[in-house]
Protein backbone atom coordinates (compact mmCIF):
# COMPACT_ATOMS: atom_id res chain seq x y z
CA UNK A 1 0.00 0.00 0.00
CA UNK A 2 1.32 3.47 -1.06
CA UNK A 3 2.24 6.56 1.63
CA UNK A 4 -0.72 8.08 -0.31
CA UNK A 5 -3.38 5.88 0.61
CA UNK A 6 -2.38 5.22 3.95
CA UNK A 7 -2.81 9.24 4.85
CA UNK A 8 -6.24 9.60 3.38
CA UNK A 9 -7.73 7.79 6.23
CA UNK A 10 -5.91 9.03 8.60
CA UNK A 11 -7.36 12.26 8.16
CA UNK A 12 -10.44 11.18 8.29
CA UNK A 13 -10.46 9.56 12.02
CA UNK A 14 -8.27 13.19 12.68
CA UNK A 15 -11.14 15.34 11.85
CA UNK A 16 -13.62 13.22 13.29
CA UNK A 17 -11.70 13.21 16.98
CA UNK A 18 -11.53 16.99 16.71
CA UNK A 19 -15.26 17.39 15.86
CA UNK A 20 -15.87 15.00 18.94
CA UNK A 21 -13.75 16.77 21.36
CA UNK A 22 -15.75 20.59 20.31
CA UNK A 23 -19.17 18.96 20.57
CA UNK A 24 -18.43 17.85 24.41
CA UNK A 25 -17.61 21.76 25.23
CA UNK A 26 -21.13 22.75 24.23
CA UNK A 27 -23.91 22.30 26.48
CA UNK A 28 -27.31 22.18 24.73
CA UNK A 29 -29.77 25.98 26.14
CA UNK A 30 -32.58 24.84 28.37
CA UNK A 31 -36.29 24.99 27.47
CA UNK A 32 -37.95 27.82 28.71
CA UNK A 33 -40.97 27.71 30.63
CA UNK A 34 -44.35 27.31 29.07
CA UNK A 35 -46.53 30.36 28.93
CA UNK A 36 -50.26 29.34 30.78
CA UNK A 37 -53.38 31.48 30.88
CA UNK A 38 -54.38 31.74 34.64
CA UNK A 39 -56.89 33.36 36.58
CA UNK A 40 -56.82 34.68 40.30
CA UNK A 41 -59.70 33.41 42.15
CA UNK A 42 -61.14 34.94 44.85
CA UNK A 43 -63.88 33.38 47.74
CA UNK A 44 -67.70 34.73 46.99
CA UNK A 45 -71.10 34.16 47.86
CA UNK A 46 -73.25 32.32 45.82
CA UNK A 47 -76.81 30.94 45.20
CA UNK A 48 -76.78 27.40 46.75
CA UNK A 49 -78.65 25.05 43.55
CA UNK A 50 -79.41 22.23 42.91
CA UNK A 51 -80.27 20.11 39.35
CA UNK A 52 -82.92 18.01 39.52
CA UNK A 53 -85.53 16.25 37.76
CA UNK A 54 -89.22 16.60 39.01
CA UNK A 55 -93.05 15.56 37.83
CA UNK A 56 -95.68 17.66 36.97
CA UNK A 57 -99.13 16.93 38.73
CA UNK A 58 -102.32 19.55 39.06
CA UNK A 59 -102.78 21.83 41.64
CA UNK A 60 -105.78 20.02 42.66
CA UNK A 61 -107.79 17.02 40.94
CA UNK A 62 -111.25 15.80 41.04
CA UNK A 63 -113.17 12.58 39.78
CA UNK A 64 -116.57 13.16 39.02
CA UNK A 65 -118.42 10.40 39.90
CA UNK A 66 -122.34 9.25 39.25
CA UNK A 67 -123.67 9.22 43.07
CA UNK A 68 -127.13 7.87 42.38
CA UNK A 69 -128.21 4.60 39.71
CA UNK A 70 -129.83 5.36 36.85
CA UNK A 71 -129.49 5.83 33.10
CA UNK A 72 -126.68 8.32 31.95
CA UNK A 73 -128.33 10.33 29.46
CA UNK A 74 -126.15 12.95 27.90
CA UNK A 75 -123.00 14.80 27.99
CA UNK A 76 -123.18 18.63 28.38
CA UNK A 77 -119.62 19.41 28.27
CA UNK A 78 -116.80 19.39 25.23
CA UNK A 79 -113.84 16.72 26.43
CA UNK A 80 -110.65 18.48 27.01
CA UNK A 81 -112.22 22.02 27.66
CA UNK A 82 -112.07 24.04 30.80
CA UNK A 83 -114.96 24.17 33.03
CA UNK A 84 -116.77 25.86 35.90
CA UNK A 85 -117.38 25.06 39.62
CA UNK A 86 -120.97 24.43 38.97
CA UNK A 87 -121.12 23.69 35.20
CA UNK A 88 -123.43 20.88 34.00
CA UNK A 89 -121.16 18.11 33.08
CA UNK A 90 -123.46 14.99 32.57
CA UNK A 91 -127.26 14.42 32.87
CA UNK A 92 -128.92 11.12 34.57
CA UNK A 93 -132.26 10.24 34.02
CA UNK A 94 -134.40 12.10 36.48
CA UNK A 95 -137.57 10.24 36.35
CA UNK A 96 -137.15 7.31 38.90
CA UNK A 97 -135.88 9.56 41.07
CA UNK A 98 -138.87 12.03 40.45
CA UNK A 99 -141.13 9.38 41.21
CA UNK A 100 -138.71 8.69 44.56
CA UNK A 101 -139.39 12.03 45.65
CA UNK A 102 -143.05 12.02 45.39
CA UNK A 103 -143.46 8.72 47.18
CA UNK A 104 -141.41 10.52 49.88
CA UNK A 105 -143.67 13.50 49.72
CA UNK A 106 -146.58 11.00 50.16
CA UNK A 107 -145.35 9.69 53.10
CA UNK A 108 -144.50 12.60 54.74
CA UNK A 109 -148.22 13.87 54.29
CA UNK A 110 -149.52 10.83 55.68
CA UNK A 111 -146.71 11.07 58.65
CA UNK A 112 -148.19 14.45 59.04
CA UNK A 113 -152.21 13.74 59.25
CA UNK A 114 -151.73 10.19 61.38
CA UNK A 115 -149.51 13.03 64.18
CA UNK A 116 -152.44 15.52 63.55
CA UNK A 117 -154.82 12.31 64.61
CA UNK A 118 -152.65 11.08 67.28
CA UNK A 119 -152.43 14.67 68.79
CA UNK A 120 -155.76 15.38 68.75
CA UNK A 121 -156.97 11.74 70.71
CA UNK A 122 -153.87 13.03 73.07
CA UNK A 123 -155.17 16.20 74.07
CA UNK A 124 -158.54 15.00 74.44
CA UNK A 125 -157.16 12.45 76.89
CA UNK A 126 -155.32 14.84 78.68
CA UNK A 127 -158.55 17.14 79.51
CA UNK A 128 -160.31 13.56 80.76
CA UNK A 129 -157.34 12.43 82.90
CA UNK A 130 -158.32 15.04 85.83
CA UNK A 131 -161.20 14.11 85.89
CA UNK A 132 -161.20 10.53 86.03
CA UNK A 133 -162.86 10.06 83.09
CA UNK A 134 -160.21 8.12 81.96
CA UNK A 135 -157.46 5.14 83.44
CA UNK A 136 -154.18 6.09 83.53
CA UNK A 137 -153.20 2.87 81.32
CA UNK A 138 -155.31 5.11 78.42
CA UNK A 139 -153.35 7.97 78.95
CA UNK A 140 -149.59 6.26 78.27
CA UNK A 141 -150.86 5.19 75.28
CA UNK A 142 -152.68 8.23 74.14
CA UNK A 143 -149.54 9.82 74.69
CA UNK A 144 -146.86 7.34 73.35
CA UNK A 145 -149.19 7.25 70.06
CA UNK A 146 -148.80 10.68 69.78
CA UNK A 147 -145.15 10.15 70.60
CA UNK A 148 -144.58 7.64 67.77
CA UNK A 149 -146.55 9.66 65.32
CA UNK A 150 -143.98 12.72 66.03
CA UNK A 151 -141.24 10.34 64.98
CA UNK A 152 -143.10 9.38 61.55
CA UNK A 153 -143.20 12.56 60.88
CA UNK A 154 -139.62 13.66 61.26
CA UNK A 155 -138.77 10.23 59.15
CA UNK A 156 -140.62 10.88 56.50
CA UNK A 157 -139.35 14.89 56.31
CA UNK A 158 -135.52 13.24 56.08
CA UNK A 159 -136.66 11.02 53.48
CA UNK A 160 -138.20 13.78 51.51
CA UNK A 161 -134.99 15.53 51.91
CA UNK A 162 -132.77 12.63 50.62
CA UNK A 163 -135.01 12.11 47.76
CA UNK A 164 -134.41 15.61 46.77
CA UNK A 165 -130.82 15.45 47.33
CA UNK A 166 -130.83 12.11 44.83
CA UNK A 167 -132.87 14.28 42.13
CA UNK A 168 -130.21 16.83 42.42
CA UNK A 169 -127.53 14.43 41.80
CA UNK A 170 -129.09 13.50 38.75
CA UNK A 171 -127.37 16.78 37.36
CA UNK A 172 -123.52 15.72 37.09
CA UNK A 173 -122.22 19.05 38.06
CA UNK A 174 -118.29 20.09 38.15
CA UNK A 175 -116.88 20.11 41.64
CA UNK A 176 -113.73 22.58 40.85
CA UNK A 177 -112.49 24.84 38.11
CA UNK A 178 -110.53 22.84 35.69
CA UNK A 179 -110.11 21.04 32.68
CA UNK A 180 -112.76 18.16 32.12
CA UNK A 181 -110.88 14.78 30.90
CA UNK A 182 -112.19 12.16 28.51
CA UNK A 183 -115.72 10.75 29.36
CA UNK A 184 -114.81 7.32 30.74
CA UNK A 185 -118.82 6.39 30.17
CA UNK A 186 -121.18 6.51 27.14
CA UNK A 187 -124.56 7.86 26.76
CA UNK A 188 -127.21 4.98 27.77
CA UNK A 189 -124.97 3.21 30.42
CA UNK A 190 -126.31 1.83 33.86
CA UNK A 191 -124.37 4.27 36.10
CA UNK A 192 -123.85 4.20 40.07
CA UNK A 193 -125.31 0.30 40.62
CA UNK A 194 -123.06 -0.14 44.32
CA UNK A 195 -120.73 2.03 43.48
CA UNK A 196 -120.03 5.52 42.71
CA UNK A 197 -119.10 5.38 38.96
CA UNK A 198 -116.08 7.20 37.35
CA UNK A 199 -117.39 9.83 34.73
CA UNK A 200 -114.71 12.28 33.76
CA UNK A 201 -111.76 13.70 35.96
CA UNK A 202 -111.32 17.57 36.70
CA UNK A 203 -107.60 18.88 36.76
CA UNK A 204 -106.77 22.91 37.90
CA UNK A 205 -103.51 23.21 35.77
CA UNK A 206 -103.30 26.63 36.48
CA UNK A 207 -101.17 26.56 38.98
CA UNK A 208 -99.45 23.23 39.01
CA UNK A 209 -97.07 21.36 41.58
CA UNK A 210 -93.67 19.70 40.24
CA UNK A 211 -92.67 17.25 43.08
CA UNK A 212 -88.98 16.68 42.99
CA UNK A 213 -87.07 14.30 45.70
CA UNK A 214 -83.51 15.22 47.82
CA UNK A 215 -81.40 12.91 48.75
CA UNK A 216 -80.97 12.66 52.63
CA UNK A 217 -76.99 11.95 52.13
CA UNK A 218 -77.38 15.91 50.71
CA UNK A 219 -79.52 17.35 53.05
CA UNK A 220 -77.19 16.46 55.80
CA UNK A 221 -74.49 17.72 54.10
CA UNK A 222 -76.68 20.74 53.00
CA UNK A 223 -77.38 21.33 57.10
CA UNK A 224 -73.63 20.54 58.25
CA UNK A 225 -72.50 23.53 56.30
CA UNK A 226 -75.61 25.57 57.54
CA UNK A 227 -74.19 24.87 60.84
CA UNK A 228 -70.74 25.65 59.63
CA UNK A 229 -71.46 29.07 58.64
CA UNK A 230 -70.78 27.86 54.77
CA UNK A 231 -74.50 28.08 53.54
CA UNK A 232 -77.71 29.72 54.62
CA UNK A 233 -80.43 27.86 53.52
CA UNK A 234 -84.30 29.39 52.59
CA UNK A 235 -86.95 28.76 54.27
CA UNK A 236 -89.27 26.25 51.94
CA UNK A 237 -91.82 29.03 51.94
CA UNK A 238 -88.77 31.13 49.98
CA UNK A 239 -87.09 29.11 48.07
CA UNK A 240 -87.88 29.27 44.27
CA UNK A 241 -87.22 26.77 41.22
CA UNK A 242 -87.02 27.64 37.58
CA UNK A 243 -88.02 24.75 35.04
CA UNK A 244 -86.72 24.03 32.03
CA UNK A 245 -89.28 23.30 28.88
CA UNK A 246 -88.93 19.54 27.47
CA UNK A 247 -87.53 21.34 24.71
CA UNK A 248 -84.38 22.74 26.45
CA UNK A 249 -85.53 26.00 26.81
CA UNK A 250 -86.30 28.21 30.15
CA UNK A 251 -89.67 28.12 31.57
CA UNK A 252 -90.80 32.38 32.26
CA UNK A 253 -92.98 31.77 35.18
CA UNK A 254 -91.13 30.71 38.36
CA UNK A 255 -92.11 28.34 40.98
CA UNK A 256 -92.07 28.31 44.72
CA UNK A 257 -91.26 25.43 47.19
CA UNK A 258 -94.07 25.34 49.07
CA UNK A 259 -93.88 21.73 51.04
CA UNK A 260 -91.01 19.51 52.12
CA UNK A 261 -91.28 16.04 53.96
CA UNK A 262 -90.86 15.63 57.59
CA UNK A 263 -89.62 12.04 57.27
CA UNK A 264 -87.46 10.15 54.47
CA UNK A 265 -89.22 7.77 52.05
CA UNK A 266 -87.50 4.35 52.65
CA UNK A 267 -87.47 3.19 49.08
CA UNK A 268 -85.68 5.86 47.77
CA UNK A 269 -83.61 6.94 50.51
CA UNK A 270 -84.88 10.87 49.59
CA UNK A 271 -86.97 13.76 50.58
CA UNK A 272 -89.69 14.73 48.82
CA UNK A 273 -89.96 18.30 48.34
CA UNK A 274 -92.77 20.16 46.20
CA UNK A 275 -92.81 23.41 44.40
CA UNK A 276 -95.89 25.72 42.78
CA UNK A 277 -95.27 26.97 39.42
CA UNK A 278 -97.82 28.98 37.62
CA UNK A 279 -99.31 27.91 34.39
CA UNK A 280 -101.74 30.73 33.39
CA UNK A 281 -100.86 29.38 29.57
CA UNK A 282 -101.14 25.93 29.98
CA UNK A 283 -98.05 25.14 28.49
CA UNK A 284 -97.07 22.70 31.12
CA UNK A 285 -99.71 19.57 31.29
CA UNK A 286 -99.83 17.26 34.14
CA UNK A 287 -97.53 14.10 34.20
CA UNK A 288 -94.56 15.56 32.15
CA UNK A 289 -91.02 15.16 33.38
CA UNK A 290 -89.11 18.12 33.41
CA UNK A 291 -85.74 19.62 34.13
CA UNK A 292 -85.77 22.45 37.52
CA UNK A 293 -82.75 24.07 38.97
CA UNK A 294 -83.96 24.78 42.59
CA UNK A 295 -82.41 27.41 44.76
CA UNK A 296 -82.37 26.63 48.15
CA UNK A 297 -80.08 28.85 49.72
CA UNK A 298 -76.86 31.32 49.93
CA UNK A 299 -73.36 29.20 50.10
CA UNK A 300 -70.68 31.25 51.11
CA UNK A 301 -66.74 30.99 50.39
CA UNK A 302 -67.28 28.84 47.28
CA UNK A 303 -65.21 29.82 44.23
CA UNK A 304 -65.53 30.31 40.33
CA UNK A 305 -63.33 28.46 37.61
CA UNK A 306 -63.95 28.91 33.86
CA UNK A 307 -64.87 24.74 33.24
CA UNK A 308 -61.48 23.82 31.10
CA UNK A 309 -59.95 24.71 34.31
CA UNK A 310 -61.26 21.44 36.20
CA UNK A 311 -59.93 18.23 35.44
CA UNK A 312 -60.54 14.65 36.80
CA UNK A 313 -58.96 11.40 37.01
CA UNK A 314 -59.46 8.20 39.71
CA UNK A 315 -58.71 10.21 41.63
CA UNK A 316 -61.34 12.81 41.47
CA UNK A 317 -61.44 16.34 40.38
CA UNK A 318 -58.64 18.47 40.38
CA UNK A 319 -57.08 21.74 39.10
CA UNK A 320 -53.51 23.05 38.10
CA UNK A 321 -52.16 25.83 39.80
CA UNK A 322 -49.08 28.16 39.24
CA UNK A 323 -47.41 28.59 43.40
CA UNK A 324 -45.63 31.14 44.59
CA UNK A 325 -42.02 30.22 43.76
CA UNK A 326 -43.57 29.70 40.04
CA UNK A 327 -43.62 26.25 39.82
CA UNK A 328 -47.39 23.92 39.26
CA UNK A 329 -48.97 22.59 41.65
CA UNK A 330 -51.71 20.18 41.75
CA UNK A 331 -54.65 21.12 44.04
CA UNK A 332 -57.51 18.02 44.71
CA UNK A 333 -60.90 19.99 44.71
CA UNK A 334 -64.53 19.59 45.45
CA UNK A 335 -67.09 20.96 42.49
CA UNK A 336 -70.25 18.99 41.78
CA UNK A 337 -72.43 22.24 41.10
CA UNK A 338 -72.30 24.08 37.31
CA UNK A 339 -72.44 28.29 37.10
CA UNK A 340 -73.03 29.08 33.57
CA UNK A 341 -69.60 28.39 32.06
CA UNK A 342 -67.97 28.09 35.62
CA UNK A 343 -67.44 24.92 37.88
CA UNK A 344 -68.29 25.97 41.99
CA UNK A 345 -65.73 24.60 43.69
CA UNK A 346 -66.74 24.05 47.40
CA UNK A 347 -63.46 22.82 48.91
CA UNK A 348 -59.82 22.41 48.26
CA UNK A 349 -59.04 26.45 47.23
CA UNK A 350 -57.55 29.27 49.00
CA UNK A 351 -57.94 33.21 48.01
CA UNK A 352 -55.54 34.25 45.37
CA UNK A 353 -54.39 30.48 43.84
CA UNK A 354 -53.56 31.22 40.61
CA UNK A 355 -55.51 28.59 38.44
CA UNK A 356 -54.59 27.24 35.04
CA UNK A 357 -56.84 27.30 33.01
CA UNK A 358 -55.22 27.21 29.18
CA UNK A 359 -51.83 25.74 28.29
CA UNK A 360 -52.54 22.57 30.91
CA UNK A 361 -51.37 20.37 28.04
CA UNK A 362 -47.94 22.16 28.46
CA UNK A 363 -47.84 21.89 32.16
CA UNK A 364 -46.01 19.38 34.41
CA UNK A 365 -46.57 18.99 38.21
CA UNK A 366 -43.08 20.59 39.83
CA UNK A 367 -42.46 22.15 36.79
CA UNK A 368 -41.90 26.03 36.06
CA UNK A 369 -44.38 28.29 34.67
CA UNK A 370 -45.10 31.56 33.37
CA UNK A 371 -48.50 33.02 33.93
CA UNK A 372 -50.50 35.34 32.46
CA UNK A 373 -54.23 36.76 32.72
CA UNK A 374 -56.36 34.57 30.89
CA UNK A 375 -59.92 36.13 29.83
CA UNK A 376 -62.77 34.68 28.99
CA UNK A 377 -64.13 33.91 25.43
CA UNK A 378 -60.47 34.59 24.55
CA UNK A 379 -59.75 32.25 21.09
CA UNK A 380 -60.63 28.91 20.96
CA UNK A 381 -62.27 28.81 24.48
CA UNK A 382 -65.65 27.37 24.36
CA UNK A 383 -65.94 25.65 27.46
CA UNK A 384 -69.17 23.25 27.60
CA UNK A 385 -71.74 23.34 30.26
CA UNK A 386 -72.16 20.34 32.67
CA UNK A 387 -69.21 18.06 31.05
CA UNK A 388 -65.73 18.77 32.35
CA UNK A 389 -62.83 18.72 29.84
CA UNK A 390 -60.08 16.18 29.57
CA UNK A 391 -57.07 17.84 29.84
CA UNK A 392 -55.87 17.30 26.38
CA UNK A 393 -58.92 19.16 25.42
CA UNK A 394 -58.40 21.96 28.52
CA UNK A 395 -55.21 22.55 26.89
CA UNK A 396 -56.10 23.25 23.27
CA UNK A 397 -57.97 26.35 25.00
CA UNK A 398 -55.69 29.27 25.16
CA UNK A 399 -56.97 32.59 26.00
CA UNK A 400 -53.14 34.27 25.59
CA UNK A 401 -50.88 34.20 23.47
CA UNK A 402 -47.93 31.20 23.99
Amino acid sequence: MSPSSLRAPLLCLGLAALAACGGKDRQPAAAPPPTVGVITVHPRSLPLTKDLVGRLSPYRSADVRARVSGVLLKRTYEEGSDVKKGQLLFQIDPAPLKALLAASQANLAQARATYTNAKVAADRVRELAPKGYVSRSDLDNALAAERTAAASVQQAQANMQTAHINLGYANVTSPIDGRAGKQQVTEGALVGQGEATLLTTVDQIDPLYVNFTLGVSELDRMRSAQAAGDVTLAADNRASVAVSLPDGRAYDQQGTVDFSDTTVNPATGSVDLRAKVPNPEHRLLPGMYVTLKAKLGEQHKVFEVPQPALQRDTVGAYVMVVGKDGNVARKNVAADQVSGSNWIVTDGLAANDRVIVSGLQAVKEGAPAKPEPWTQGAAGSSPVVGKSPSPAAAGKTPASKQ
